[in-house]
């Protein structure tokens, strides 16, 4: 392709559809010294670090100066969109928990680290123009602080000195703000003693947050520290967010695709009074596009997407509003398969493919999305699942959205029992004939806390089965085939682990390399390491008691 064309038809005919595997030996290249020119006409300043992996290791997404304008451009726009709806939001402050990790540096030196630790750390957040609209409580010491235990402490009770003026709660991920509600669990009779006596935590070592601190501790509030203790000490924490922060209008997080599993327990902790807002598309490798409709219901969140972000492509998937992953994931797609953003159908589901001003050419981002609508001519995406989640033991392809879907199901025969999915995953186990899937869960019991649910009345073993049962009926046709038909899949079974065990995953994912602030529960598991974290939890099994349906 000649050099600078701006014919679109010669840039699909001439340059192919491209997946990590392709471009990893240039990014690897560059890493090592050799000039940006390799893939792109701007310096690359920064290798942004993927939650995704690649051959077990973070994916390595090279960035470029002008990316952090973009980034900046659409955290700017969300605001005023959301204060179409929510008016008032001046007048207060926001409960934004957001975290850094430690840098690394590739051979040359460039930095690689996760994308928000890059935005956190750069002018365009640190010398940020103070105003009413983006007036945190967190101090920027607590959000740089790299010991995501004292950032989080510092964070928290930040929040809750302001609890009255706090109009805005949330976190980058949903399961980011449940771990801080388990923290505040496990945390709040410290967090009543700095306050009442106006003195820091000793274990709060870090200068710098303990400088930021005091003079927010400037003198002892025992009135507050009253109100905060009559609330988390009350035997439920049903409705508690509602409590502690009274004036909240919304909480903001990613609740889309397998954060959706949170919804419930957010609604629990808030009794529905909340709205969830989920106000972005981003990844690593580009910001996508908004949410221009910030209070619609959790499951009819659609994105628009914004043409200054990236020049953006579509492989159609299925036919006629119909989801079939016929393209695998690592077999090439012809080049004029793909369809611009102005010729996506309405109900039909795509893959996602960008081209970025950082040298990602027509790159496959792993996205399955659904156009659900128009804003004037502009389509709109739900975001339906990463494609490259699977469970399989035989024929059988289980993807994200379809565990999810047969979870939600199951998970509804624990309500009238008093309990609550808290986290789940997954894992093909393949170490007998047949394999069979076996599900992780973490379960609430409404009348006890997080902290001590590993103590409470176990469910009757019949509805566990059901649980299972449920999960594998909902589960698709070629699965129940395999499960009545061949018996080429065994039944599927449960293991209920103790409070606290899918923390204690995400510690060691972080202590691997992971970034709390990218962090999500993984919903099938591969690594020995982390089934190792599971199974020393579990405290019982079941599986399920009888064949799914299936009919020929």
């Amino acid at each position: 392709m000649n050099k600078g064309t701006k014919d679109v038809s010669v840039f699909k005919k001439s340059v192919p559809v491209t997946n990590y595997k392709d471009i990893f030996p240039y990014i690897q290249r560059i890493a090592n010294g050799e000039d940006s020119s390799l893939i792109t006409g701007h310096p690359i300043t920064e290798m942004l670090c993927s939650s995704g992996t690649s051959a077990g290791e973070p994916k390595m997404i090279p960035s470029i100066a002008e990316d952090l304008n973009r980034r900046t451009f659409l955290y700017n726009l969300i605001t005023p969109i959301v204060n179409q709806y929510v008016p008032g939001l001046e007048k207060g402050k926001c409960m934004n928990l957001n975290f850094i990790k430690a840098e690394m540096s590739t051979p040359c030196g460039l930095p690689a680290r996760a994308v928000l630790t890059s935005f956190y750390k750069s002018k365009h957040y640190r010398g940020r123009a103070r105003d009413s609209f983006n007036n945190f409580t967190s101090p920027d010491q607590a959000v740089l602080c790299y010991d995501s235990n004292q950032s989080m402490y510092c964070q928290l009770l930040a929040g809750l000195i302001h609890r009255h003026e706090v109009l805005r709660l949330g976190a980058v991920f949903a399961s980011a703000f449940l771990r801080a509600i388990s923290f505040l669990e496990r945390n709040w009779v410290n967090f009543c003693k700095d306050i009442r006596t106006g003195q820091l935590d000793p274990s709060i070592t870090d200068s710098e947050c303990r400088l930021a601190m005091s003079s927010l501790l400037s003198s002892p509030n025992p009135r507050l520290a009253d109100e905060i203790k009559d609330i988390c000490s009350r035997p439920s924490w049903k409705g508690i967010l509602c409590e502690l922060w009274p004036q909240a209008k919304y909480i903001e997080a990613v609740i889309t695709g397998s954060m959706a599993q949170y919804i419930p327990a957010l609604e629990y902790y808030t009794e529905g009074k909340v709205p969830l807002v989920c106000t972005m598309y981003a990844s690593s490798e580009c910001y996508f596009g908004v949410n221009l409709k910030p209070l619609c219901d959790p499951a009819d969140v659609a994105f628009t997407l914004l043409p200054n972000m990236g020049y953006f492509e579509f492989i159609p998937l299925g036919e006629n509003g119909t989801l079939l992953m016929d393209i695998d994931e690592e077999k090439k797609v012809p080049n004029d398969k793909l369809v611009g953003l102005v010729n996506v159908k309405l109900g039909c589901f795509y893959e996602l493919v960008v081209t970025t001003f950082a040298g990602l050419y027509r790159y496959r981002i792993g996205d399955v999305l659904q156009v659900t609508g128009f804003h004037n001519k502009a389509p709109q995406f739900r975001f339906i699942c990463r494609r490259n989640v699977l469970l399989s033991i035989d024929n059988d392809k289980t993807n994200e959205e379809d565990l999810h879907k047969s979870v939600s199901v199951a998970k509804k025969l624990l309500e009238p029992h008093n309990a609550l999915l808290v986290e789940y995953t997954s894992y093909a186990d393949t170490s007998r004939v047949p394999g069979h899937y076996v599900l992780y869960w973490e379960l609430l019991h409404y009348n006890s806390s997080i902290v001590d649910s590993s103590s409470a009345t176990p469910l009757d073993e019949k509805v566990m089965e059901d649980c299972c049962i449920a999960v594998e009926e909902e589960l698709d046709y070629i699965y129940r085939r395999c499960r009545t038909n061949d018996k080429s899949v065994g039944p599927l079974e449960i293991r209920v682990v103790k409070a606290g065990t899918f923390e204690a995953l995400m510690d060691l994912f972080i202590s691997q390399g992971g970034s709390i602030n990218q962090y999500k529960t993984p919903r099938c598991i591969k690594s020995a390491k982390a089934l190792k974290v599971l199974d020393s939890n579990v405290m019982a099994c079941f599986f399920s008691p009888r064949d799914p349906k299936w009919i020929p």
